[in-house]
Parts: C-alpha cells; structure tokens; sequence
C-alpha cells in the first residue's frame, strides 16, 4: 500500500526515532508498504519517519541508481565490485565512518524539486538488522554508503539541510515557505502543514 511522504515543516521528521521490536506489529507489511511508496515517489531510499513513524527503520536502493549509470559514472560513484544494494536497515547503528570526505548532491522526498551539495563520509561500517531480523554489521562505500547515511540521519532526526551553509540555508528560503504551505505539486502523495 503507498502511504504519504511527510513535508518538510512536520515535527516527526525532526524526531529522534525509538527502536523496534521483532514482535512490532505487522513489521512484514510496513515493510512491504515502504518499498512500495519509495518505488512510486521514485525514490532511492525511504526511512519510517517520512510516514509518520517515529522508528529506527529505513530502506535503500542503490542498485536501480547503478543500473542506470554508463560505465564510467559507475566507477566514479560505485567502487569496484559494487552493484548497490536493495535492503532493509532495523535499529541500524553507524559503528564507523571513514576520513575521507566527497561531496555529490542529494535530494529528499520530504523536501520534493530541491537538490544541493552535501559532504558525506566516503564509507561507512554500519550494524543493524535486516527485515529478517538477521544482525548484520557490513561496510558501505561510495554512492550506497551515502544513500545510508542519508537515510539513518532521518532516524537521528537530521535533513540532509541542516549540513548546508547558513547562505545557502536563506537562499533556498523562499522555496523551502512553499513546501511549508503546500504550494508545490509532487507527483507523489505526501502531507504537507497548512
């Protein structure tokens, strides 16, 4: 079932999100929900905040952005070996983050048509659990590992705007009123604060 996409301005979304049980009631279903409604808003990552639920769960899709890039955007963005990934992160715990910085341009399906440039750690070692329940600890490199970092942020009740410069913060000001009062149209279901 597609659920609604949250608008930037609503209060979940800067929520620090609680842990789940494997007991949390339809998990399979929820889960089910989230992939449907990331797929419909062309999305490439969809954490359970956006929906309204303030838990540690988020799911990413770096497999269809490599899919979709020539070779030589693949090695640029993908290290070697890479192909993405379609998975589930329950209760994920960032344990460890690289040095090394890159900087690409993000977007979110709570903040629709704004993209800007965010620095991000090149990889990451992350622990959660799958929607099996599995506990997995794996490390994440290149375009996947900032795709999770993006998503895990919304669990920490972070935007990727508040790693942007305060001038570029009031540039985008204007833009940001009309996602608050609903002024845009995505071609996507979402709830906006009116």
């Amino acid at each position: 079932m597609k659920r609604s996409i949250l608008a930037y301005g609503h209060h979940i979304l800067k929520q620090k999100c609680n842990d789940i049980e494997k007991d949390y009631p339809e998990l399979d279903k929820l889960i089910a929900d989230m992939w449907e409604t990331m797929e419909n808003a062309n999305g490439c990552g969809l954490a359970s905040p956006q929906i309204g639920l303030p838990v540690r769960l988020f799911i990413v899709d770096s497999k269809s952005t490599f899919d979709n890039l020539g070779e030589e955007e693949r090695k640029f963005y993908f290290p070697q070996d890479d192909k993405g990934i379609m998975e589930t992160f329950i209760n994920a715990k960032i344990i460890q983050r690289s040095e090394e910085l890159w900087e690409d341009e993000e977007g979110c399906l709570s903040i629709p048509n704004l993209f800007y440039k965010v620095k991000r750690n090149w990889a990451i070692t992350i622990e959660y659990y799958n929607r099996n329940f599995k506990k997995q600890i794996r490390t994440f490199s290149g375009t996947t590992a900032r795709m999770i970092q993006h998503e895990y942020d919304h669990t920490e009740g972070v935007l990727y705007l508040d790693y942007l410069k305060p001038l570029t913060k009031r540039l985008m000001a204007s833009k940001l009123q009309k996602i608050l009062k609903g002024q845009i149209v995505p071609t996507y279901p979402m709830n906006f604060i009116r």
